[in-house]
């Protein structure tokens, strides 16, 4: 009876660890946000809004941050454009989409415009995320 017990309360200890404390693969130990390499893309609106917004926390914009309705304005955007074949200068040129991530009182640097971008791709239309990157490549831009 004694076995039994220990095995059980042994067994109970090590699932609380396994599903209270969780993993720590995909964190360092300075508390960085989790790796997202390899993981999937969300599948739901929420999800796709909650990994866009989570994942450009730490982009700088002029002025101030934007709200999070002005950034999720932009990813079904972008998406269409690329799903329609245009290029990220065509997006982001004035001429073309016009989908340049500014507001009336905040804005974004190229560097950080081209970072958000990436996110948003990442999060809303993943399949475009290697032709995107190897155009900011190819400009020198990434």
């Amino acid at each position: 009876m004694r076995h039994t017990a220990t095995a059980v309360l042994a067994a109970g200890l090590l699932l609380a660890l396994t599903t209270g404390c969780g993993s720590s693969s995909g964190h360092d130990n300075a508390g960085s946000k989790p790796s997202t390499a390899g993981t999937p893309s969300p599948s739901t609106s929420a999800e796709r809004e909650g990994q866009y917004i989570y994942d450009s926390q730490d982009i700088a914009f002029t002025t101030r941050r934007p709200s999070n309705d002005e950034l999720l304005a932009y990813p079904p955007k972008w998406c269409a454009g690329l799903d329609d074949g245009h290029s990220v200068k065509w997006l982001f040129s004035s001429g073309g989409g016009g989908l340049y991530p500014i507001g009336q009182d905040w804005g974004t640097v190229e560097k950080n415009a081209y970072r958000l971008l990436l996110v948003g791709v990442k999060a809303y239309c993943p399949q475009h995320t290697d032709a995107v990157t190897a155009e900011l490549r190819e400009t020198g831009d990434y």
